[in-house]
C-alpha cells in the first residue's frame, strides 16, 4: 500500500462511520415518526453534588418494597428517597461509588465503594458494619436465600460474607472482579473476571467450572429457568452456557459487551453492547436491532410486552418484544449513564449523569415475569433468581 492510499483509506472510514451513525438516526426518526408514540413524563430529579462536576453517578438504584430508591453518587455517597424525591438520609464514604445496592430481606441495603470496603447499612441510614478488602469494590453485591453476601474486588478475590459481615470464605480468582455475580436455583454463583474467564462456585465456595473468553469479562451475567447462563465479554460474543459450562451457543455483538443481557418472559435475551441494542430468540439467533450513534454499555429493562434502552444517548426508548415503538422520554442534557430499574409500583429510575431521575411511561408497566428482567434480576438488586 502506498503512503497516498493510506489517509484515503482512513478518510473513508470515518466516512462511512458518518454514514452508518446518519441511518441509525434516521431509522430510529423515521420509527418514532411513522406513529406519533407517546412520552414519559419526568416526574423528578435530583442533582448529586460532584466534584469535579464532570464526573458522572454509574451506580444503578435499587428500589425497596415499600417504594424508597438508594443509590450511590460517585462522590461517596448513599442517598435514600421518597418515591415522591424528597431526600431522606445521606450515608457518606471514604471513596466513590460505582457498585450498585442490593436490598436485602430485612431491609440492609449492601454495597461497595473504592475505598476497598463493602457497606452493610440500616434502612434508617446506619452503619451496621463494613468489610475491608485489598481494592475497589465495583461489584454489586448478590444475595443468597441464607443471607450470605457475594461480591468481587479489584484485588483479585471473591468473597463471601455472613450476614454480620464476617467472612464466610474468600476465593483466589487472580483476575480483577468487577462482574457483579449471579445466583442460581441451586445456589451457583456466576461471576467474570479480567482474567478473561467465567466461574461457577458451589455455595461453600469451591470451584465447579471455567469457561474461558478472548477478552476480560465485566459483563455480569442473566439466569434462565432452565438454569441456561448468559453473559457479555469484551471479546465481542454474548455467550451461552448450559450449567455444566459447557456452550451452547455465541453471538457476536461487536466492538465489546460490557452491558449485561437480560430475558422476556417469552425467553427472548436483549443485551446493549458497543452502539447497538440486540433482541435474540432463546436459540441465539437475532431477531431485532437498532444502530446508536453512541457507545452503550447500560443493561436494558425489561417490562410485560415492552424493552427499555437508552437511544441517541440522551433518550430512554422502549418497544414492543417485536422492535416497534411504544413511547419514548427525553432524558435532558446528560446521557444516561447508569441501567434503568423498573420499580413494582411501575416507575422507572436511573442515573444521568450528575442527575438521579425518576419517569412514569405512558402506559402501565411492571416488571416482565421472567427470571432476570433487569440489571440484578430485580428492584432490589438481589442478584438471585426466584427472588422477584
Amino acid at each position: 500500500m502506498n503512503s497516498r492510499s493510506k489517509p484515503r483509506r482512513a478518510a473513508a472510514i470515518v466516512v462511512l462511520h458518518f454514514w452508518a451513525c446518519l441511518a441509525s438516526l434516521l431509522s430510529l426518526c423515521l420509527i418514532v415518526r411513522a406513529d406519533p408514540l407517546p412520552e414519559a413524563t419526568n416526574l423528578w430529579s435530583f442533582k448529586f453534588k460532584l466534584d469535579p462536576p464532570a464526573n458522572d453517578t454509574f451506580s444503578t438504584p435499587a428500589v425497596a418494597p415499600d417504594g424508597t430508591i438508594y443509590v450511590g453518587a460517585f462522590d461517596g455517597s448513599l442517598i435514600a428517597f421518597s418515591p415522591d424525591g424528597k431526600q431522606l438520609w445521606h450515608f457518606q464514604t471514604g471513596r466513590e461509588i460505582k457498585s450498585s445496592p442490593a436490598i436485602a430481606d430485612n431491609g440492609t441495603i449492601y454495597f461497595g465503594t473504592r475505598d476497598h470496603q463493602l457497606y452493610a447499612v440500616t434502612p434508617a441510614g446506619r452503619l451496621k458494619w463494613k468489610f475491608a478488602t485489598g481494592a475497589w469494590v465495583d461489584s454489586s453485591p448478590a444475595i443468597a436465600a441464607d443471607g450470605t453476601i457475594y461480591f468481587g474486588s479489584w484485588d483479585k478475590n471473591f468473597y463471601a460474607l455472613n450476614p454480620d459481615g464476617s467472612l464466610k470464605w474468600k476465593f483466589p480468582v487472580g483476575g480483577i472482579v468487577d462482574s457483579s455475580p449471579a445466583i442460581a436455583a441451586d445456589g451457583t454463583i456466576y461471576f467474570g473476571s479480567h482474567n478473561k474467564k467465567f466461574y461457577a462456585l458451589d455455595a461453600a465456595g469451591k470451584l465447579r467450572w471455567t469457561f474461558l473468553t478472548q477478552a476480560e469479562i465485566t459483563s455480569s451475567p442473566a439466569i434462565g429457568d432452565d438454569g441456561s447462563i448468559y453473559f457479555g465479554s469484551t471479546d465481542g460474543n454474548l455467550y451461552r452456557l448450559k450449567p455444566d459450562g459447557t456452550e451452547t451457543w455465541r453471538f457476536r455483538t461487536g466492538n465489546g459487551a460490557d452491558g449485561s443481557p437480560v430475558l422476556a418472559e417469552n425467553g427472548n435475551i436483549i443485551i446493549a453492547a458497543s452502539h447497538k441494542t440486540f433482541i435474540l430468540s432463546p436459540a441465539g439467533a437475532m431477531i431485532w436491532s437498532l444502530d446508536s450513534p453512541v457507545w452503550i454499555d447500560q443493561t436494558p429493562a425489561v417490562a410485560q410486552d415492552t424493552v427499555c434502552f437508552p437511544a441517541l444517548g440522551n433518550q430512554l426508548y422502549a418497544t414492543r418484544p417485536d422492535g416497534t415503538g411504544a413511547w419514548w422520554a427525553h432524558l435532558g442534557p446528560d446521557a444516561l449513564s447508569s441501567s434503568p430499574v423498573i420499580s413494582n409500583q411501575g416507575m422507572i429510575y436511573f442515573c444521568c449523569g450528575r442527575y438521579l431521575k425518576a419517569l412514569q411511561p405512558p402506559v402501565t408497566l411492571l416488571p416482565a415475569k421472567s427470571p432476570w428482567p433487569m440489571f440484578r434480576a430485580n428492584a432490589r438488586h438481589t442478584g438471585r433468581v426466584g427472588s422477584n
